[in-house]
């Protein structure tokens, strides 16, 4: 069991009723995609004009795309598992289910217990040389920025258009700062509601 499930967060978690009328709404479109309000905008509450900017990043930054939404979320949940994050590891596991990944891609990438948890499942897992290029591409940028050498840009550029290319950087890029953020602030992996049919769920 790790921090942020295990301890209570360091910031407030700001329920519907404490928060400004445009961040209600954001609240209560949030519900009606997820089913569930996550604890990571309930910290973000804290600052009305951050939450509001996240939200509206991630949008764009996990909906569908040139690459499909259901990838952006695995990769998500493989930058999240190098950072260690039990939250965004649990989260996105689950969108990228309700987002169309198969079962078995899911779990190639462990468990939400990250002592259980092969970074490098993906290898063995069933996905496409494309995909498997673009697993290894954010697993070095997690490294760092340096680490995209003219060869490692190269690998993944023989795979990848451009605007792929840079949708793929601006996911894994993003995802280490959720992760930080969250684990920080211990923030408490959100209790998932039931599966829900698949649709456009982005979110942290």
């Amino acid at each position: 069991m790790h921090a942020e499930s295990s301890l209570e967060a360091r910031v407030p978690l700001v329920e519907r009723e404490g928060v400004p009328a445009e961040v209600a709404v954001l609240y209560d479109k949030l519900y009606a995609d997820r089913g569930v309000v996550p604890n990571m905008f309930k910290a973000l509450a804290n600052a009305p004009d951050l939450v509001l900017g996240i939200a509206a990043l991630l949008k764009p930054l996990m909906g569908e795309g040139a690459l499909a939404g259901w990838y952006k979320e695995l990769i998500a949940t493989r930058v999240a598992a190098l950072n260690q994050c039990e939250y965004c590891v649990s989260a996105h596991r689950r969108l990228a289910r309700l987002r169309g990944a198969t079962p078995e891609q899911v779990a190639s990438l462990g468990t939400s217990d990250l002592d259980q948890v092969e970074t490098d499942g993906f290898e063995r897992g069933p996905f496409t040389e494309k995909e498997k290029a673009g697993f290894r591409y954010a697993g070095l940028l997690h490294g760092s920025g340096h680490a995209i050498d003219e060869a490692a840009f190269a690998a993944v550029n023989a795979h990848f258009s451009f605007q792929e290319i840079v949708e793929l950087t601006a996911v894994a890029a993003a995802f280490e700062f959720f992760p930080r953020f969250n684990s920080a602030l211990q923030i408490p992996v959100t209790p998932l509601p039931e599966e829900s049919e698949p649709g456009n769920h982005p979110g942290c």
